[in-house]
């Protein structure tokens, strides 16, 4: 995941008008290079907003105090280096012997996104357009994924779980522990999970548009995008506070939905490297609040023929991300030029080496077949030799990855 906030900034603020330009001259030069069997593609990219002004100390301090949610600290020796690299992780170490199972209070909470030129964008409202009934309502899919909800999974040729899919991929991230598998009692699980009623988030004039994805891709119905430095603030400012009578809080884990909604960032110039963020996940405060926002996507416009991006797709890379680097800060040695990472990358975002990778469809109860998207296995950071600690010896949960990315960028 590609580290937010990182250019500097010359004006305060950003000028989402040039977004908007910027934007609508890649979707004319995406038109212009279309042939009758090609069709124009976004970019799509998910980024991470690291913990600030926050030491180590008082993130430790805050879990010991149960004032934040579980967490808990990793070593390790690279063998590709010979340098130890330290981290935190949400939940309960594989290796502690007592009580593995860690329940994370969670919050599924739908955002309607109403951008400044009318456009409405709304999960909690039928699309007949780009789903089919009766599975057609974005958050009540989400609700009923194998995210929020039991699936059974396998991996390989081993059964790792009926459970989360997050939950099964970290038990398949240290099976060879030894330590994981006995009593089956390691679990990092997402319990309780509240869905709370939709909050309304008003775009404001200048940061925001809507566009028609039919008729400038040939994907389905509308996208929208809206800065996201605008967006984060009025999370911090407005909605997290707001949440507070419900419950939500540094104890918890609120996770944002929104639906065919995607953001721009700041910088020199705007273009297809810069839109469009697809989801991200954030650490704030001492009393550390982590949380995640992902975008439930139908309309099939971004890189990748729309896989990057399909349903859940999008909400398993950030809740895997942030629960295994959830301050944003777990250091790696270099890796890159893989999945969305075009460059070097030296963080624990597990979802960008296999970004637009699923495993096979997860059809629950409900008939609707969720796509999920694979993630690298520790292994694979630390360049840990075969077999390492993942389940079959793999270095990522649907066997993409059999070894650790061999070299240093």
């Amino acid at each position: 995941m590609q580290v937010a906030g990182i250019r500097p900034r010359t004006v305060a603020g950003f000028m989402f008008a040039g977004l908007m330009f910027a934007l609508a001259m890649s979707i004319a030069a995406a038109v212009q290079a279309q042939t009758a069997d090609q069709v124009p593609r976004l970019h799509g990219y998910t980024i991470v907003k690291p913990l600030q002004g926050v030491t180590h100390a008082e993130v430790r301090a805050a879990v010991a105090a149960s004032s934040t949610i579980p967490m808990w600290d990793y070593s390790v020796v690279s063998p590709l280096d010979s340098k130890t690299y330290t981290g935190t992780m949400i939940g309960r170490s594989p290796y502690f012997h007592g009580l593995r199972t860690t329940n994370i209070p969670t919050f599924l909470v739908p955002l309607i996104i109403n951008l400044p030129d009318g456009g409405v964008f709304d999960p909690t409202k039928a699309d007949k357009n780009c789903l089919t009934a009766p599975n057609d309502v974005a958050s009540t899919l989400m609700q009923q994924s194998p995210i929020l909800t039991n699936a059974s999974f396998t991996f390989g040729p081993t059964f790792v779980g009926d459970t989360q899919y997050i939950d099964a991929f970290q038990r398949g991230n240290f099976w060879n522990t030894n330590v994981v598998t006995t009593g089956n009692s390691y679990h990092t699980m997402l319990s309780p999970v509240t869905t709370l009623p939709a909050v309304t988030v008003n775009i404001p004039a200048g940061q925001g548009a809507t566009y028609n994805a039919a008729t400038m891709f040939g994907g389905c119905g509308n996208i929208g995008v809206m800065d996201n430095n605008t967006f984060d603030g009025i999370l911090q400012n407005t909605v997290l506070p707001s949440l507070k009578s419900s419950g939500v809080g540094p104890t918890t884990l609120p996770l944002f939905l929104v639906y065919n909604v995607v953001q721009g960032v700041a910088g020199d110039s705007i273009g297809p490297s810069n839109c469009c963020i697809l989801g991200y996940h954030n650490a704030v405060g001492a009393a550390v609040q982590v949380y995640g926002i992902s975008d439930f996507d139908t309309t099939t416009i971004f890189t990748g023929g729309g896989s990057i991006t399909s349903d859940t797709s999008v909400m398993a890379h950030e809740v895997g991300e942030l629960t295994d680097d959830p301050l944003g800060t777990n250091p790696t040695p270099l890796w890159g030029n893989i999945g969305q990472v075009s460059g070097c990358q030296g963080n624990l975002e597990n979802g960008d080496p296999l970004s637009g990778t699923v495993l096979p469809p997860v059809t629950q109860s409900n008939g609707f077949a969720y796509n999920l998207q694979e993630l690298a296995f520790f292994s694979w950071f630390y360049r840990q030799t075969p077999p390492g600690l993942g389940v079959n010896g793999w270095f990522s949960n649907n066997g993409t990855f059999t070894a650790g990315q061999p070299s240093v960028c």
